[in-house]
Formats: C-alpha cells, structure tokens, sequence
C-alpha cells in the first residue's frame, strides 16, 4: 500500500507525465478532428488492440520482436480511414523540424508516429470534402499546437465522437503514485456501448471518479441490474462494423522495457470494459497505446520490479477508467 494513495496529478492529464504534451485541431465544418500526443524523446513505446474493427498505422512497429520499439508521437483522429492522413501531417512537421530516425545519416529525418482512428464519418458536419479531406492539415497544426495544457470533451479527435447514442469525446485522467512514479490516460471516446449505468445518468466508471472529476452524481440507492445491452448503447439501433471505437494511450515515468509496455497496454483495456458496456464488440476498433518516458528507474530484482509494473497497470487501469467518463462528461452538442 502506498503512503497516501493514488492521488490525481495538478492537471489530471496524461500531460502529468514530465516529457508529455497534447495538441488537437478541429474542424467545426466537418465536425471532427485529430489529438496527437508529442513525446519529448523517442519514448519506448507498445499496442494493445481488442476491438474487431480497428483502423490503425504503423503498430507492428511497436512489436517487441521488431526493430524500433520507440515512438516520437502518438495521432488518434476522427475521420476513419481518411483520417489516417493525419500521421501525414505529423510526420512532415515532425521531420520538418529534425525529429525521427536518422538512417545511415541521409535524407530527412524519419518520425515514428503510431495512430488509430475512429469513424465519425455519420456523427454529423460536412464530410463533402472531395479529393481533399482535411485530416493531414489538422495532424500538422495538432503537432505545431501540443502543450501541457489543453481541452477535453468535444474537441480534437473527440469532436464527431458518440459514446452510444450520447455525444463521445476526447478525456484525460492521471494518477500520481507514492513511489513518484505518474501514470496517465488520453482517450478518444466513441464506443458502441453506453458508459452510463442503468439509471441512464450515473457514470458505470463511479467507483473510481477522485474529486468529483465527472460530476460526482452516484447511482441510485435501489439499484437496478445491470443489462447486458443498455438503452444507451447502439447496439438496439441498426450499426454497421467498424461504426465506432475507443483509442486511447496510457503514459508512465517509468523505465519500462517494450514488454513491459506491452503489458500496461493489455492490462489497461480493462479500464474500456469498466467504463463501457459492452466494450470490445465487433463495431468497435479498440486501440491502446502505451508509452514510457523512462524518467523514473524501476528495481532489477525481478519480484519487486514485476510488482511494481502489475501496480503501473492497475493505476493505467483506473485513469483510462476515469478518462472515459470525462470524455462523456465534458462533451457538448
């Protein structure tokens, strides 16, 4: 047990993570938009994907059997398979500015930027754009905006998020751990199924809210039981494969290896299932990321160090949780 407890950072952000920053860009006309998370090094870095749809770039490159393991920033965006375009932009202003691989010392710098998408495409605003979809010239200005600091809710690759037949959106959430180790959790928000308890009103992730961070309303005294196809979800209404998602990246301090890393991703797909209900369907394209700064050292005696990183996973576990249900709570129409 720790000393005082897990305990929210001062932003509640995953950019409570030293060496972290976010930026997002919307288009109102299209009502949609894209968040990249920008890491300050070349972060070791891991997938977890349980949705049975998911629409992603560059995760074998994440593979701890494979070359690379790192990433310099993470893109989930709206759009759908056009909203793969937004790595685009962030790749070119990335390079653009030295940051990425330098192989054999030639040619541009080469950035490794790992992104999920989610479809927006039927969630409302104007998507007649032609030839010319605006995903690669928000990935840029995401890239060229990233800060500690910045919004939740209807923004970014949450602006055209559902999350059931409520609005979705974008949601943080962070823990600080005793042991100076930070853990975060950024989100796109746009699952098939309904976050909300049988009330309709109370949040299924109630258990786990710390400071009345997404309203702090509590389900009724007389609860009713749970249904395996709430009212809210999509599920009672006509829904194509691959209609929705919830992409997330979970960030730590920790110096964790790629496996590690990899471990933190799969535990944390537990905070999707907590939150929503069901989660992992087949409409859904669920992605989570999972990035280390390596700021904090973990100990080499393998019992301790495991213990440890089980504890990272838990802690992951809650803020994506959590995340989940600010992404619902901050939307706006």
């Amino acid at each position: 047990m720790t000393k005082n407890g897990p305990r929210p950072g001062d932003r509640n952000l995953i950019t409570d993570v030293d060496g972290i920053s976010v930026g997002n860009a919307t288009d109102e006309k299209a009502q949609s938009g894209v968040t990249v998370l920008r890491c300050a090094g070349a972060f070791i870095a891991a997938v977890d994907v349980r949705g049975g749809a998911p629409g992603t770039r560059e995760t074998e490159v994440l593979a701890c059997e494979n070359l690379v393991g790192r990433a310099d920033a993470f893109v989930l965006t709206g759009g759908s398979v056009f909203g793969l375009a937004a790595a685009d932009g962030a790749a070119s202003a990335l390079s653009a500015d030295g940051i990425g691989l330098r192989l054999n010392g030639k040619g541009p710098a080469v950035p490794i930027i790992p992104a999920a998408v989610l479809y927006d495409l039927a969630n409302g605003g104007d998507k007649t754009w032609g030839e010319t979809p605006p995903y690669r010239a928000l990935g840029a200005t995401a890239v060229r905006s990233a800060s500690a600091d910045f919004k939740l809710g209807s923004v970014g690759a949450g602006r055209g998020a559902m999350a059931g037949t409520v609005k979705g959106g974008l949601g943080s959430a962070s823990l600080m751990l005793d042991e100076g180790f930070v853990v975060g959790a950024l989100v796109a928000a746009n699952p098939v199924g309904s976050v909300f308890a049988a009330d309709g009103k109370s949040f299924l992730a109630w258990p786990y809210e710390l400071n009345d961070e997404f309203g702090g309303l509590a389900p009724p005294a007389v609860r009713e039981k749970a249904d395996p196809f709430p009212g809210l979800s999509r599920l009672n209404q006509p829904t194509q494969a691959g209609s929705n998602t919830t992409i997330a990246i979970i960030a730590t301090n920790a110096d964790l290896t790629s496996v590690e890393a990899k471990r933190m991703a799969i535990m944390a797909q537990d905070g999707i299932a907590r939150a929503v209900r069901p989660a992992h369907t087949a409409f859904d394209g669920d992605v989570v990321f999972a990035v280390a700064t390596a700021a904090r050292p973990l100990p080499t005696e393998p019992q301790s160090r495991h213990k440890i990183v089980a504890r990272l996973g838990a802690a992951a576990t809650d803020c994506l949780t959590r995340a989940i249900a600010r992404a619902v709570y901050e939307a706006r129409d």
